[in-house]
């Protein structure tokens, strides 16, 4: 598989605070994989670099060998932690919005996705529960036939009878050569997804191995090495 993500002595710092310390990674085509670690350790802000929203204080990233711009930002689909949508606006409107926005946006995979949970496209935001709004931004998300899915606390605010259904979703509605780097402090919904983890602990990366390396060789689960590693 080729490299897709390229982070090179990437270091962020916020006055005299240094939020990523010279990061050094590549994650290749196919993967999904879980970047991990306890507020605080510099997820949010690699992320926000990686989709273009923050500048790095030194180094560089790169996505399919674009330096992060225009070029990037048409193969990355992203996720944030906060809700941006418009409540004023129904979910189909939000949908056209989106397909006049994203050339690769697939609306017939979102109507399909909103059909299975239940989700009428004709509702205003304002009128859904924060839990469905927060699958309609994941939908949006998914609809999209991008290279790189970026996921920022996907499932945080969703009810635990849905994750299973929200996990599937996000596996079975990405192409085989795409990429997912998904964020989570709920490792154990999410592990069995994951074929890689980056482990992230004061803007420094402290772990990034397969998950079956940590199985076979730790003998534990994700879940546990990182309650080892990340422990009070």
């Amino acid at each position: 598989m080729s490299s897709l993500l390229k982070v090179s002595s990437l270091t962020k710092k916020y006055g005299n605070v240094t939020a990523l310390n010279n990061l050094n990674f590549e994650l290749e085509s196919g993967h999904i994989t879980g970047l991990l670690g306890p507020n605080g350790s510099g997820k949010t802000t690699l992320i926000k670099i990686i989709c273009g929203l923050l500048q790095p204080t030194l180094g560089s990233v790169t996505v399919k060998d674009h330096p992060i711009g225009e070029e990037s930002k048409k193969v990355i689909s992203y996720l944030p932690d906060t809700t941006y949508l418009g409540r004023s606006a129904s979910v189909r409107e939000t949908i056209n919005f989106f397909c006049d926005f994203y050339k690769d946006f697939d609306a017939d995979r979102a109507y399909d996705m909103l059909s299975s949970l239940g989700i009428n496209p004709n509702s205003r935001l304002r009128t859904l529960s924060k839990g469905n709004r927060e699958k309609v931004q994941l939908i949006l998300v998914m609809s999209r036939r991008a290279d790189l899915y970026v996921l920022d606390e996907p499932i945080a605010g969703v009810d635990p009878a849905a994750r299973d259904y929200i996990l599937n979703t996000i596996i079975t509605n990405y192409d085989e050569n795409a990429s997912i780097l998904i964020s989570t402090h709920l490792i154990s919904d999410i592990e069995n997804i994951l074929d890689e983890v980056i482990f992230l602990k004061q803007g420094d990366i402290v772990r990034f191995c397969g998950v079956d390396e940590i199985r076979s060789n730790e003998g534990k689960s994700v879940d546990s090495l990182f309650r080892e590693v990340f422990k009070c």
